[in-house]
């Protein structure tokens, strides 16, 4: 396979998602935001991992970046594109910051545009580059479909990033570029275990104090006993790699449960479900 770009290499499922694919033979450029973290890949993943430094919302730093792919490739295409980079941050919408919200949707959702927008030449748009056509990975997630409390603004960017992937990969049909969709379920990564400033902030809420506590806690166990992101990162090579790849994959420990629940139970019911076991009780 030629190279592939992973956003948000440091942790989690895009570190995973590297470590797979140098363990293949593929060579990886992965996007990190702290030159520390270069450093400290480079080492642990070896020849075939080259760091890229830039945060996927800086429109200028991640330009320089597919100008410098540009330059190691030589006149040959991407194999593929990983849009991973993502943030998460537990309130409730109605009483969130604009500016927060905003800033969770340029992370998630414009900075996977920014990204594939630079990118795009390499994996087919310019038909001066030699070989075969790259292909688009959009990692999603669960909550997408799911839709908890406490993560409107993370829902809403990952909701949108899978309707933008089926328009993306529509227009990109004359490229022969496909794009594919991986929502996991439950992860081990450390995104919820960061989560504890966003969650205290709200443990004294009179409506709201327990639920994000209970909820909190248990979006940390369901990580903890999730997929490792080496199992993700073999999720996401099989998305790159196999000739007639799915459109949408869900790996995750409670993928088919979910989707099960999401069929079966009216949306009316599922929301009882969710609030008996968060305790959001009416007041």
């Amino acid at each position: 396979m030629n190279p592939v770009v992973v956003t948000g290499v440091s942790s989690g499922i895009g570190w995973g998602t590297a470590k797979v694919l140098t363990g293949r033979g593929v060579r990886v450029f992965g996007s990190v935001r702290r030159r520390a973290d270069a450093e400290r890949l480079q080492a642990e993943l070896g020849a075939l991992f080259t760091p890229l430094v830039f945060d996927v919302t800086d429109e200028e730093a991640v330009r320089r970046a597919a100008l410098q792919v540009r330059e190691v490739l030589g006149g040959e295409k991407l194999g593929g594109l990983v849009n991973n980079a993502g943030a998460s941050i537990t309130a409730p919408l109605s009483e969130q910051p604009i500016a927060e919200f905003r800033r969770q949707l340029d992370i998630n959702l414009t900075g996977p545009v920014i990204v594939t927008q630079a990118f795009l030449p390499l994996l087919g748009t310019d038909r001066t580059l030699s070989g075969p056509p790259g292909r688009v990975v959009n990692v999603s997630s669960i909550g997408a479909r799911l839709t908890p409390p406490f993560l409107g603004a993370y829902v809403a960017s990952k909701a949108g990033l899978e309707g933008l992937s089926a328009s993306l990969r529509r227009e990109l049909t004359p490229y022969g570029i496909k794009v594919v969709i991986v929502a996991p379920g439950s992860v081990a990564t450390p995104i919820w275990d960061k989560a504890g400033p966003d969650v205290d902030r709200w443990a004294k809420h009179p409506v709201y104090g327990a639920a994000v506590q209970n909820f909190a806690g248990s979006m940390v166990r369901g990580g903890r006993a999730g997929y490792t992101p080496e199992q993700l990162g073999e999720a996401i090579w099989t998305a790159l790699s196999v000739s007639s790849p799915a459109l949408r994959y869900a790996p995750g420990p409670e993928s088919l449960l979910t989707r099960l629940m999401l069929r079966v139970l009216p949306a009316q019911l599922l929301d009882r479900v969710m609030a008996r076991q968060l305790g959001l009780t009416r007041l």
